[in-house]
């Protein structure tokens, strides 16, 4: 590996219920859980919903849109991701109502700002997973 390159991000390990994201992700497809009880969405998956402890959901696509609501810059990493710092973990808020923690790509720190526009982009691991990032919208 050469001095500039990144190094790869660790494969993640779908359980059951995840499945269906990661399947998603491999298109290049964001989906999350539905309730179909409440009408809202959830982020992270799992097997029942957050609003009514019923397993009455679905997957849907969503949009992919969201907002930085924190955000942090990471200057020492742990073992899996040395080799990638600095980099930014960003909380972002979903245009669909949840919140979910993932990497802001490729931004410069002077440009990133709690309430920045954000959406979804793809970084590949393998031939089997796409992980989801987000980069500022310009």
């Amino acid at each position: 590996m050469s001095e500039t390159e990144i190094p790869p991000r660790p494969a993640p390990v779908p359980t059951n219920f995840s499945q269906p994201f990661w399947d998603g992700a491999k298109e290049r497809k964001f989906m999350l859980q539905y309730c179909l009880d409440t009408g809202k969405y959830q982020f992270f998956p799992r097997p029942n919903s957050i609003y009514t402890g019923r397993r009455n959901t679905e997957w849907r696509e969503a949009s992919g849109d969201g907002t930085v609501y924190s955000f942090t810059v990471t200057r020492r990493a742990p073992p899996a991701f040395r080799g990638r710092e600095p980099y930014v973990i960003g909380s972002i808020q979903l245009a669909e109502g949840p919140r979910m923690m993932a990497e802001i790509a490729g931004a410069k720190f002077e440009d990133l700002k709690i309430g920045a526009k954000v959406r979804i982009t793809w970084e590949k691991v393998n031939e089997e997973f796409n992980y989801p990032v987000f980069e500022l919208v310009q």
